[in-house]
């Protein structure tokens, strides 16, 4: 079962200025919604950004600390409003 919090850890850690909130979707530990602010995504397409989150989550998919994940990705100051318009859901495994 992973927290949400070693969830933001291993972001933060990919992405040093990111601002980063995890809810577990399902209370079990392995399902998470992902809302990222970071400029690192500027001038990147959705799926770029996206790419970006799940590489930074890559060595828990692979050892199933985490089965899925829904991302959600925005530059910093914009309002929640403004995130990204399509999530994408990845399930490994």
């Amino acid at each position: 079962m992973t927290q949400p919090q070693e969830v933001e850890r291993l972001i933060q850690r990919a992405i040093p200025d990111a601002e980063v909130h995890v809810d577990d979707m399902t209370g079990t530990g392995d399902h998470f919604e992902i809302l990222v602010a970071s400029s690192v995504f500027r001038g990147k397409m959705l799926i770029d950004q996206h790419r970006i989150v799940q590489k930074a989550l890559q060595a828990a998919f692979d050892d199933g600390r985490i089965h899925a994940v829904q991302i959600k990705t925005r530059l910093p100051n914009e309002g929640k409003a403004n995130h990204s318009q399509t999530d994408d859901f990845h399930v490994i495994g």
